[in-house]
């Protein structure tokens, strides 16, 4: 009898963890009329226009409408984000947006966190917004969220 004990106990533990794994979730709104919502992590093509879901973190994602864009955003208003639980005080998520060099203004381009730091996000609406990266020092535009589970939505043409 006791190894049934033993085997629910480790069953129910197994479902508990996975009931707790880390996702998050970039979803598109493309109201432009034209281009390919592209998102992508290390080279790879994860979403061209639909949601996309992670399961554990997501590091170091590049997001863009591809209107003639270069493979890597090159051209065009790009998104840079990290999507991952905090473990520590200040090591959750962070987006922004980035006009650096080889970037430049293509479309108003927008984010903003839901299902966590609701609210918190920026938008970029002209080559002259002060949202964006220009340069490597303007951390200050980063967009940072202490809470678990953070979903990103993206919108392009608001």
């Amino acid at each position: 009898m006791f190894p049934s004990i033993e085997l629910a106990i480790f069953v129910t533990a197994v479902i508990a963890v996975g009931a707790q794994a880390e996702t998050h979730t970039v979803t598109f709104t493309n109201l432009c009329g034209k281009g390919v919502p592209t998102l992508k992590a290390n080279g790879v093509t994860l979403s061209t226009g639909g949601a996309y879901t992670s399961n554990g973190p997501l590091e170091g994602a590049i997001a863009y409408l591809d209107v003639s864009c270069g493979a890597n955003g090159e051209g065009c208003t790009m998104i840079e984000t990290t999507l991952v639980n905090p473990t520590t005080s200040g090591s959750g998520s962070s987006t922004d947006i980035t006009l650096i060099s080889p970037h430049s203004f293509s479309v108003t381009t927008g984010f903003g966190y839901y299902n966590g730091c609701d609210g918190a996000g920026a938008d970029c609406t002209s080559s002259s917004c002060s949202t964006a990266f220009r340069v490597d020092s303007d951390s200050g535009v980063q967009v940072a969220c202490q809470a678990d589970n953070v979903d990103l939505a993206i919108t392009f043409c608001d």
